[in-house]
């Protein structure tokens, strides 16, 4: 009777982390303005690095979530002032193994250091729109 116990305990535990991931997620949507993004964590190796994630636009910044991660912080915040995309391509043939085909992959430059962000179609549409709707930059005199 003891294992049944056990594993009793061990699916309860394994469904209340379930439950807080999606309850996390809920929470962080709750704002509205959220997609579905992957963020190139390491570019050591060609096509590997991708972590799956979901961004929230917060006033000038894009925060990014990993997906599956029980921190209510952002992992990576990129500021929209700072940000120029650099290049547009789709998944090389490594990619496919993490990424759907016709996604779209984002070469950016920031402030902190250069950064590759795939995204759907439409997602980039709106991001591009987010990124263009930027106040002109002030030059100090």
């Amino acid at each position: 009777m003891e294992i049944l116990e056990w594993i009793g305990v061990g699916v309860l535990v394994l469904l209340a982390a379930i439950a807080l991931l999606f309850g996390r997620r809920a929470l962080v949507a709750r704002g509205g303005g959220t997609v579905q993004l992957y963020l190139r964590l390491s570019t050591m190796m060609e096509g590997r690095g991708w972590s799956p994630g979901f961004a929230r636009f917060v006033g000038e910044e894009l925060r990014w979530y990993r997906m599956f991660s029980f921190a209510f912080r952002p992992r990576r915040v990129l500021a929209r002032r700072g940000l120029a995309v650099v290049e547009r391509r789709g998944p090389a043939a490594s990619e496919l193994l993490m990424l759907p085909e016709d996604w779209v992959i984002l070469r950016c430059t920031s402030f902190r250091a250069p950064v590759e962000i795939a995204m759907a179609p439409s997602t980039v549409t709106g991001f591009l729109s987010w990124l263009e709707a930027a106040p002109p930059r002030s030059l100090a005199i």
